[in-house]
């Protein structure tokens, strides 16, 4: 009998859906052929959307999600950073969604976002607070920061210093992927 296939959705904005990139070097493609290459039985579907706030993903996360789902990397957030949206709106529609996803009993890997600093101390404090906050509540994995390695990096960003490149996606899969591996063992375990 041939091993159940994990299916995974990333959940998220433009960093994950692959803002001006090919599909296969968006975030889903390159992830599913790291884990392929590892040998997990893995299907990584895109269901981000480029410009989606927190606030957006959660409106369309019923249908965005389906019934054969059974993890989710939810990566949103840095919209709402970009357009200076009060912290405790993005922080609402985090802890809905990821109220949503428990009472569906998905797996969460929890993908954090940093404000960028042009905005002031105090609002990056309350921003930057909502992930560990909502992963610690919702016994969620954490990867504290998407874009770790690759932010401020010209080298691995588009010419609007805020999308990776392939590259870019590369460098995010790489650090991620033990934090996927990490997903997939609870979702093993939890069948």
């Amino acid at each position: 009998m041939a091993e159940q296939k994990a299916v995974l959705a990333a959940f998220g904005d433009s960093l994950s859906a692959g803002y001006q990139l090919a599909p296969q070097a968006a975030f889903p493609d390159q992830l599913q052929a790291a884990l392929t290459a590892k040998g997990l039985h893995v299907e990584v579907r895109n269901a981000a959307v480029s410009g989606d706030t927190a606030s957006g993903g959660l409106a369309r996360l019923d249908w965005s999600i389906g019934e054969d789902i059974d993890g989710v990397i939810l990566e949103l957030g840095a919209n709402d950073a970009l357009r200076g949206i009060d912290p405790q709106i993005t922080r609402t529609a985090l802890d809905t969604a990821l109220a949503r996803f428990a009472e569906r009993g998905i797996e969460v890997l929890f993908a954090g976002m940093l404000a960028p600093p042009n905005l002031g101390a105090d609002y990056g404090t309350e921003f930057n607070a909502i992930y560990p906050e909502l992963a610690d509540k919702y016994d969620v994995l954490l990867y504290p920061f998407f874009l770790d390695g690759v932010a401020g990096q010209k080298a691995l960003n588009l010419a609007d210093g805020l999308h990776p490149t392939a590259d870019g996606v590369a460098v995010i899969v790489e650090r991620i992927l033990p934090s996927v591996e990490a997903l997939l063992d609870r979702i093993a375990d939890a069948s």
